[in-house]
């Protein structure tokens, strides 16, 4: 799959998404406001805050598609990551807000009685926004997208706050005033770790670390089914948003013409190439091997 397609698949579930944000907002506000119900009136404000994180997906993906040039030799795959790193501190401060405001009127003993209506749409709202969530991080997999999987959180944390505000509603008809509060500080503190957990993923892309070592096996088994290959070694991989960089040294018979080495580092590429599922920017170099010693040995 290329990078074009794969930011085309990017585009269309994120503004999937950014549609579901627009029309759930919507409805939250306008039955939190008709109920007199400030924590449905909270989660909608949250619905239409996804639509900067969708903004960030999209803008992120488009612009690292862009092939290299001067200014950027090895692509601009870095912007995706950006926007993966954008997306998780949005997803801290939300959880943030969050935990502080149920804090604060948990503090001040405020008391939310909301009655069916926001049941329902709390209920609904869990109900899609988890269904977009799954859609958009199954999505996120395959085209190994570390922005659209942070967004894909973002929305599960709308669901999550979707359940506080459940949670409060049912807790006030049983007579139970403070359920919500409680309810939306354990949200709160879940955004927050899930926010956390994205920004460090961004940090071993920032960082120039290497690809799983899931693929690295995948890459060995392929380096070592080329007929020709009598070994290898200085496997470098780093990862530049959705793609990989690397290089890699083969051992090939000292023997062998300069066009038949060429041709085994042509099969190596292709062999890797098809052990990995997502772009690969590979260069493989080879060197002479001897039998009996005198030169490389074969080794990783």
């Amino acid at each position: 799959m290329t990078v074009e397609n794969e930011t085309r698949q990017i585009t269309r579930v994120t503004l999937a998404g950014a549609v579901l944000n627009v029309l759930l907002s919507a409805v939250k506000l306008s039955v939190g406001f008709f109920v007199g119900s400030a924590a449905l009136i909270a989660d909608g404000a949250h619905s239409l805050s996804d639509l900067s994180t969708d903004a960030f997906v999209i803008i992120g993906a488009r612009v690292s598609s862009r092939p290299p040039d001067e200014s950027h030799g090895y692509g601009h795959g870095k912007y995706e990551t950006l926007a993966a790193l954008l997306v998780g501190v949005a997803l801290i401060a939300v959880g943030l807000l969050i935990a502080i405001e149920a804090g604060v009127s948990l503090y001040r003993h405020e008391q939310h009685i909301s009655g069916y209506p926001v049941l329902i749409v709390a209920a609904a709202s869990i109900a899609l926004k988890e269904w977009i969530y799954h859609v958009t991080q199954r999505v996120a997999r395959r085209v190994k997208s570390p922005a659209l999987s942070a967004n894909a959180w973002h929305h599960r944390s709308d669901a999550l706050s979707s359940i506080a505000v459940l949670i409060g509603a049912a807790a006030g008809a049983f007579g139970w005033d403070h359920g919500d509060q409680l309810a939306a500080i354990a949200v709160g503190v879940m955004v927050c770790l899930v926010g956390a957990r994205s920004v460090f993923g961004t940090f071993v892309d920032f960082t120039e670390g290497s690809i799983p070592a899931r693929e690295r096996a995948a890459i060995t088994l392929a380096v070592e089914g080329v007929s020709g290959v009598r070994g290898w070694h200085r496997l470098r991989t780093r990862m530049v948003g959705r793609e990989v960089y690397m290089d890699l040294h083969v051992l090939v018979d000292a023997g062998l013409s300069v066009a038949e080495g060429h041709a085994i580092c042509d099969t190596v590429e292709g062999s890797i190439r098809r052990s990995l599922d997502r772009p690969v920017n590979l260069l493989v170099h080879y060197e002479p091997w001897w039998d009996g010693g005198g030169g490389p040995l074969p080794s990783p």
